[in-house]
């Protein structure tokens, strides 16, 4: 947030703060947290229409679920690393997140993943990222925050942030390997629960999957008004 305000700092220098758009201090934003737009990288077809569906399916999936803030952008423009983004507009500031926040959290981040699976019959590396946020928030569920019924209200692993202040990990270990295959079986549970639950929306509402996806595709990007109005028809 600091590195936002910063570039914003930056633009008003530069010109009297009247006059700068929303929109440039949007971009401001963007650009730090996503890195600058490489409109010049050349992409095929075909991998642009994996990204398009990709995105596309956050921005569905986290359409139907209540706990998840509102589309705000989705662009398929690469950025940074990325090859595309969903933004979200935050309702409100949070200080915790409840169970329910979590599990639909790891619905909407494995929509991308699920989008290539349905329409284009295949999967990319692009859902990485995804992946990796939604493995730690199931496991966090099951080891940190006592969410899980079958492994009941205790905390695993404590401590294990200090390794990386010169401590060992298996120091910090507190917990059988038949206690981990449990903490593992658990994390797959949700994982796959939350991954059903993303596939069944989108094949419930497809229609809409492809309507994103071709405006993303024909335009590189949609702002959050725009993405409303697909589903008020």
């Amino acid at each position: 947030m600091e590195n936002v305000l910063n570039e914003a700092a930056l633009l008003a220098a530069r010109r009297n703060l009247s006059e700068i758009g929303m929109a440039e201090i949007e971009d401001a934003m963007v650009k730090v947290t996503m890195g600058p737009e490489k409109k010049t990288r050349v992409r095929s077809d075909k991998e642009k229409k994996l990204v398009a569906y990709h995105e596309a399916g956050h921005a569905v999936v986290s359409k139907f679920l209540p706990t998840q803030d509102t589309v705000h952008q989705i662009s398929i423009v690469p950025r940074g690393m990325a090859g595309g983004y969903t933004m979200y507009r935050p309702s409100e500031d949070k200080s915790f997140m409840s169970k329910s926040e979590m599990e639909e959290t790891i619905v909407s981040l494995l929509g991308g993943r699920v989008a290539e699976s349905l329409v284009l019959n295949d999967i990319s590396t692009g859902a990485s990222n995804d992946i990796e946020r939604a493995s730690k928030i199931a496991r966090d569920m099951v080891s940190k925050y006592g969410m899980s019924d079958v492994v009941g209200s205790i905390m695993f692993g404590a401590g294990q942030e200090e390794v990386f202040l010169g401590r060992d990990l298996t120091q910090t270990k507190n917990y059988s390997e038949q206690t981990a295959a449990i903490i593992d079986a658990e994390t797959k549970n949700i994982i796959d629960k939350a991954y059903e639950r993303a596939e069944n929306i989108l094949k419930e509402h497809i229609d809409k999957l492809h309507v994103v996806a071709g405006i993303l595709l024909e335009k590189e990007k949609i702002d959050g008004d725009e993405f409303a109005k697909v589903f008020e028809s």
